[in-house]
């Protein structure tokens, strides 16, 4: 953590030397301790620590324009007075006027909001004292939390009237933290769909390429981040929404374990049924994995209004190394690309090069845990939402929908109760399974990424999404379970991500993974820029 530095007086004596002299080297000593976990200032979930400003003569800015720089970097600039906030912020925004209008990613622009934001950032900055993790730092959000008075539209029209009445507590936490939002980010309707489209703000491309999907449904949010619209994107998952995005917009993320990001929408009808609550996770999409940890601690923060919300900590014991790696086997009814094949291997001896033993094991019942995932969460949407939705929404959704619902089987309540029970079994199945291989390296899909609307095709083609292709993607929403994604290679010009799976509460353990991973395959936004210029 930086420290406030007095002004050096011409006068001063020999001995405040020695001790300014004696302070830098235990700062110096102090970085080195800390530079394996950049981003991650705490070991528990304490209020988010602040930095002091401080004035620099030797600030230097990193390379390039300020809209490539990583959060954990800019952040850093803003700090040391190598840069302004307004600066920073006026170079994003360049940005996304320049690629927006191309993707349509950020569908509301808070650009004088951000503006004004930046300024306050830079007044505060100049009187000293403590600043937040994230300050001055451009972010996005996406639109299906509350932003304090503004409609919570989640891709719906008549969604309009739903006004928020103050931030979500992600929304909240980020602000405390010091981030400018620059604009919300498109979703598809209600958020229900791994493809974003709606009405409202329509087909959001992927900056690869337009003919393959951004993904869902944090869609923008991947589009926006990759394309360089801000350093940190929000985004949510309940089936796969936080690493889908990731993998198909080449960035990384962490699907935190539920109860870690607190949540809430004060605009919201009523409260979420409880295993969709359980199920869901807020979080961050960046380009570096860096910046996904800085965006973590910020992100989970203690917010009242969230009652699943857990203080637990951050970083956990280090297990006893070699760290050993389960490489996931593949059930047979599953038709692997050959591609993808070769970035499991590909990011296996990344690992292995970086001191990890990685062995191909059978996880615990990827398929029974998976099909518990689609049974709980479309019988619960069945009884509390569907009727409600169907009224409002458009033919695109209906038939995404009612493809995603097919492969689930119809519970009565008996029946309900006991895929609840199961859960549990398969939740405890893995955390025993995680005594022997703390991490899991696991696809995001096995097959190349499908074009932008392929879920309005057929039923069949949804099911075949869903179940013969993201599998291991929707299953560990069930567990509640953190899954990290980073990206690994390209393959034809388009971005292929795996995913890492650890225990409850041992984000660290997936981040450090997607670290070793991501230090070796490099930051493939880099290579996108090259081919957007």
């Amino acid at each position: 953590m930086a420290k406030k530095t007095a002004t050096k007086k011409k006068s001063a004596s020999r001995k405040a030397a020695m001790k300014t002299s004696k302070k830098a080297s235990s700062k110096k000593a102090s970085s080195k301790k800390t530079s394996a976990r950049k981003g991650v200032a705490a070991k528990t979930i304490k209020p988010a620590k602040k930095v002091a400003a401080r004035k620099s003569a030797t600030a230097r800015r990193p390379r390039g324009p300020a809209w490539q720089w990583s959060a954990v970097d800019t952040a850093a600039a803003i700090r040391s007075g190598a840069i302004s906030a307004v600066e920073v912020v006026e170079t994003h925004l360049e940005r996304m006027r320049t690629v927006n209008p191309g993707l349509n990613a950020v569908v509301v622009d808070l650009s004088e909001e951000a503006l004004a934001a930046a300024h306050a950032a830079d007044k505060q900055r100049a009187k000293g004292g403590e600043l937040g993790l994230l300050h001055g730092v451009p972010i996005t959000i996406k639109e299906n939390v509350d932003y304090e008075g503004r409609p919570n539209f989640n891709g719906v029209p008549a969604n309009k009237d739903l006004i928020a009445p103050s931030d979500a507590p992600v929304v909240r936490n980020l602000k405390k933290a010091g981030a400018i939002v620059l604009g919300l980010t498109n979703t598809p309707e209600f958020s229900f769909r791994g493809f974003t489209d709606n009405p409202l703000h329509g087909l959001t491309l992927n900056p690869w390429d337009p003919d393959i999907t951004c993904g869902g449904s944090s869609g923008g949010a991947g589009s926006a981040v990759a394309a360089g619209i801000g350093t940190i994107a929000h985004g949510n998952d309940i089936g796969g929404s936080l690493r889908w995005p990731a993998h198909c917009n080449g960035v990384a993320t962490i699907k935190p374990t539920q109860g870690r990001i607190p949540a809430f929408n004060g605009s919201a009808t009523a409260e979420r049924p409880m295993l969709a609550h359980l199920m869901s996770a807020q979080g961050p999409l960046a380009r570096h994995v860096a910046d996904v940890r800085l965006a973590l601690e910020a992100m989970s923060q203690r917010d009242p209004r969230d009652p699943w919300w857990v203080p637990a900590p951050l970083i956990g014991p280090k297990p006893k190394g070699p760290i050993k790696v389960a490489l996931a086997k593949i059930p047979e009814d599953m038709d692997v690309d050959p591609s993808v094949s070769a970035a499991l291997r590909q990011a296996a001896d990344h690992l292995e090069r970086s001191g990890y033993r990685v062995s191909e094991v059978e996880v615990p019942d990827i398929n029974g845990v998976w099909q518990t995932w689609c049974d709980i969460i479309t019988n619960e949407t069945v009884v509390m939402q569907e009727a409600g939705m169907l009224k409002v929404t458009s033919e695109d959704f209906h038939k995404a929908w009612g493809g995603m619902k097919a492969k689930a089987n119809v519970l009565d309540l008996k029946a309900w109760m006991q895929a609840t029970a199961a859960r549990s079994g398969h939740i405890r199945a893995w955390q025993l399974f995680f005594e022997e291989y703390p991490v899991v390296l696991a696809p995001t899909t096995v097959k190349p990424t499908p074009g932008p609307r392929d879920d309005t095709v057929s039923p069949e083609r949804v099911r075949e999404i869903f179940w013969g292709e993201i599998r291991f993607i929707s299953a560990i929403n069930v567990l509640g379970l953190p899954g990290a994604v980073v990206p690994v290679a390209l393959h034809n010009g388009k971005p292929i991500g795996v995913q890492l799976i650890a225990g409850r509460y041992r984000e660290d353990l997936a981040l450090d993974a997607a670290a070793a991973i991501e230090k070796r395959a490099g930051v493939l936004a880099h290579q996108l820029w090259q081919k957007l210029a």
